[in-house]
């Protein structure tokens, strides 16, 4: 099971090995040259921006279907389009206060760009833990490629500019 076509059914077997089998359910996996990891399984919706991915990916809305679904409406998760959509995390490379990060207009009008998100802004202490709270930010697009979708986010990327001013050393 080297192929992301494979993801479904590796999926739902990471489901029935838990006893999962009601509702929404967010699934990290990293594909490796040998394949799906399984980082971790969670009886909840995903949280941002894993319903924008699929509602651009699929046109399904999760967060309406997952309440229809709460209430006793029936779930629909028929596709009513397909896409290729992804996020692109903004990291920082260094420890300290960010000084300045451009506005989000210039990327977010890129022309497949769906959503430019800041997490903090300027004078925020920045201090990377290893995890994703290290995260300042995000950028989703889509498009009909997988290619495409890639150089959009590229592109968007490279139009966020940002200083991170490091913090003084004892020295200083």
């Amino acid at each position: 099971m080297t192929s992301m076509s494979a993801s479904p059914m590796f999926s739902l077997s990471c489901l029935r090995a838990l006893d999962v089998g009601w509702g929404l359910t967010d699934i990290e996996l990293r594909w490796t040259e040998r394949g799906p990891v399984v980082i971790e399984v969670n009886p909840r919706l995903g949280g941002a921006p894993v319903p924008l991915l699929v509602q651009l990916a699929y046109g399904v809305d999760l967060v309406t279907e997952h309440i229809g679904l709460v209430i006793g409406d029936e779930w629909n998760s028929r596709r009513s389009q397909s896409q290729t959509a992804a996020a692109r995390f903004l990291i920082p490379e260094l420890d300290g206060t960010l000084d300045w990060i451009s506005d989000d207009s210039q990327a977010a009008t890129v022309s497949g760009v769906a959503e430019v998100k800041f997490y903090v802004g300027p004078k925020a202490r920045i201090v990377r833990k290893g995890d994703y709270r290290d995260c300042i930010g995000h950028v989703v697009a889509a498009s009909p490629s997988r290619a495409r979708t890639e150089a959009i986010l590229q592109h968007a990327i490279d139009l966020i500019d940002r200083s991170i001013k490091p913090f003084p050393t004892l020295s200083e």
